[in-house]
């Protein structure tokens, strides 16, 4: 089962950094997503940054949202936790 979004922070661009009920921070970026009719609305900056969490996915208002499923499987493991692993890989 995929974790819950506790934390989101819209970065410069299309990214978003997101944190789940894991622990684990990554990062996701949502250009691909924006030919889409429900997403095209994100293309503007100002309402891209407001990017929020609500029910443990990240939304921007009541039409636009994205699963914590899609958020997880479709994103990169951030700097932050690439760093943590190979700390701990090379303590072993």
């Amino acid at each position: 089962m995929t974790p819950d979004v506790i934390r989101v922070k819209a970065r410069q661009g299309t990214k978003l950094v997101v944190e789940f009920a894991d622990g684990s921070s990554r990062l996701f970026d949502v250009e691909p997503l924006l030919h889409y009719p429900a997403y095209s609305e994100l293309r503007d900056s100002t309402l891209f940054t407001k990017a929020h969490v609500q029910n443990g996915t990240v939304c921007w208002n009541d039409k636009i949202d994205i699963s914590p499923d899609t958020l997880y499987l479709r994103s990169e493991v951030s700097n932050r936790d690439k760093a943590a692993a190979a700390k701990a890989n090379s303590a072993i």
